[in-house]
């Protein structure tokens, strides 16, 4: 058996492909970690303060464009153990895609940061309660809206308007993809709530890979309808 024949059949085994798995994982998370170290650093050191909101969203920026190099690190990943270069392929992907991510990434968190301040400053309004349950409402689309977005524009090219088009079309065209990604960011809530910032940090490539394997279907609708 030649040593080539040799390398395929351990690059392609099962226990191989586990192995390159989790290396990946392993890799791509301490790079965003790195890429996301000058926002969660004073981040944490903040107190949890309606007050403090603006803040946190300036604190937040770093983290739309380590998302999606991951997510397109992930993507692009090689099964074959002797073949992973994730680093540079996160790197690549940060580069890449680090203009058009913060186009919808600021605009987004600008907006979080105006219903969380009306949230935690309502008592002080004369508006009717149901308001406040619209805000989480819109709140909540929002936030599922970026995720959709975010894969998008990690993965694809588009103008900034399209890409809000197709997150918007897909909230609705695709329900299993959204109720998927309510369930990544309830989790990522609940860790955050029960942990700190740092925590859910710690588990962005394994969030990342996640939100990968719920937005699959949307993902092969992108390519097959919307690439030429």
């Amino acid at each position: 058996m030649s040593e080539a024949t040799q390398a395929r059949q351990f690059g392609e085994g099962p226990l191989s492909r586990i192995a390159a798995l989790v290396y990946t994982l392993l890799v791509i998370e301490l790079n965003l970690l790195v890429a996301v170290l000058p926002g969660v650093v004073p981040l944490v050191l903040l107190d949890r303060d309606a007050s403090n909101l603006p803040l946190v969203a300036a604190c937040a920026l770093p983290l739309g464009p380590a998302l999606s190099a991951a997510l397109y690190a992930l993507h692009r990943r090689s099964r074959d153990i002797t073949e992973i270069k994730p680093a540079a392929a996160f790197w690549r992907g940060y580069r890449m895609n680090l203009s058009g991510v913060l186009r919808v990434w600021v605009p987004w968190l600008a907006f979080l940061t105006v219903v969380g301040v009306n949230l935690a400053y309502f008592s002080a309004t004369n508006v009717p309660g149901w308001w406040a349950v619209l805000l989480v409402l819109i709140a909540l689309a929002a936030a599922l809206w970026m995720a959709n977005a975010l894969v998008i524009t990690s993965l694809f090219v588009f103008r900034a308007v399209d890409i809000a088009r197709l997150a918007t079309y897909f909230l609705l065209k695709r329900p299993g993809v959204t109720l998927g990604n309510a369930g990544v960011l309830v989790t990522a809530a609940a860790v955050t709530y029960a942990a700190s910032e740092a925590a859910l940090a710690l588990a962005g490539s394994i969030l990342a890979m996640i939100l990968l394997l719920t937005c699959r279907p949307m993902i092969t609708e992108v390519h097959e309808e919307f690439v030429a």
